[in-house]
């Protein structure tokens, strides 16, 4: 299966990668990583993939661990936007968790070969890039963080561990990636939806019509 199988038309990844060469070598990298793995990859796997010679790639990328960490800071990026842009949206906390969980399950789901290995391949970074993308994991958490604060403070979520919480609303929506297949009963908007309305009873709140939800009574 390749990257053109695929699915979530909007936001085409690797259109910022260029020359065309370099972005195909990238797509490469991504289908062989997903599949074999970073350390099971060879520059030659890649190389061919692409239609190009070993030599080639090396004009684009010193290294095959400097093409993981393209992929991984694009994805990283990608990630942070969306959370980044649900905390920072209009509506109230109940809302703004809607959108970030759909969102969030929506990219991982519809890119699922790139969400892959951009989620599950930071061990094989060196540790500079490590470093780097382990920062914009945190504010990816940070985001969640906020909604989660902001939803306890206006009484509309019950969350006694919001650091707890976020982790496992991130990870909830991360695993995504794992197991989702394009032949599969669900598409990408249907996971987002069902997980959307799991983080919500998750926190706390529960549905009282068609697209609104209301703090959980007190026990």
């Amino acid at each position: 299966m390749g990257i053109a199988e695929e699915t979530g038309g909007e936001d085409a990844p690797w259109g910022e990668v260029s020359p065309e060469a370099a972005r195909r070598l990238l797509v490469a990298a991504v289908e062989a990583f997903a599949e074999r793995g970073y350390h099971a990859t060879t520059t030659r796997d890649i190389a061919g993939r692409a239609g190009m010679s070993p030599a080639a790639l090396y004009i684009h990328y010193k290294t095959k661990e400097e093409l993981l960490h393209r992929i991984s800071r694009i994805g990283h990026d990608k990630a942070l936007e969306i959370l980044e842009r649900a905390a920072g949206g209009e509506g109230t906390p109940t809302e703004r968790l809607d959108d970030a969980v759909r969102s969030f399950v929506r990219w991982h789901a519809g890119r699922h070969m790139t969400a892959r290995v951009v989620q599950y391949e930071l061990e094989a970074l060196g540790p500079e890039h490590r470093t780097e993308i382990v920062a914009l994991r945190r504010q990816s958490d940070a985001a969640v963080r906020r909604i989660l604060d902001e939803g306890v403070q206006a009484g509309e979520f019950e969350v006694p561990d919001v650091p707890g919480t976020a982790v496992a609303v991130l990870s909830l929506c991360i695993d995504v990636a794992r197991w989702f297949k394009v032949d599969g009963r669900r598409t990408p908007d249907e996971v987002g939806a069902l997980y959307a309305d799991l983080v919500l009873r998750m926190v706390g709140a529960r549905r009282t019509g068609p697209e609104s939800w209301q703090q959980a009574p007190q026990k």
